[in-house]
């Protein structure tokens, strides 16, 4: 994996991840993010290190709702962690914060707005905010790893095979 960051902090162009979450209770989400090269050198990628970032939340493959930091309201809670020579969204433990991770849901996951969607990492759960609602039942423990990969993935967290 090392490898194939050091290509794409070659590039000109900015660095494109995918992820895909798996909730309890059927719940996934999928997103993509975009890191300026440069950022790749890093140890520590934060919000202000992406140029474009955006997530889809499903529940048994349904989606449930979408936010990207394009259309961000204001006072939206945005920060991220990511750590990309382990290519891993930081947890609160591994940086002694309360939440690590607020993609338009706070610790509180309630702040998504109405209509709204949003995911939380903190130390009692990853979740989703449906509709300024804490969907409680989403949850997975703190530390739960989740994929992070150079090529698309699916509503399954499949990750998509180059066919060529």
């Amino acid at each position: 994996m090392a490898f194939a960051l050091s290509l794409l902090a070659n590039s000109a162009n900015a660095a494109d991840f995918y992820f895909c979450w798996q909730g309890a209770n059927g719940y996934t989400m999928t997103g993509q993010m975009s890191i300026t090269p440069t950022a790749l050198n890093k140890p520590l990628i934060t919000q202000d290190d992406v140029t474009l970032f955006r997530i889809a939340g499903y529940q048994d493959q349904r989606l449930l709702g979408k936010w990207d930091i394009d259309t961000m309201r204001e006072g939206a809670s945005w920060f991220l962690n990511y750590d990309p020579a382990r290519s891993v969204f930081l947890t609160p433990g591994e940086m002694g914060l309360g939440v690590s991770q607020a993609w338009n849901a706070d610790g509180t996951a309630m702040d998504c707005g109405n209509p709204g969607f949003g995911f939380n990492l903190g130390n009692y759960a990853q979740d989703f905010c449906l509709n300024g609602r804490w969907v409680e039942e989403s949850g997975m423990p703190p530390e739960t790893p989740f994929l992070v990969s150079p090529v698309p993935v699916d509503p399954l967290c499949r990750v998509y095979a180059p066919t060529s």
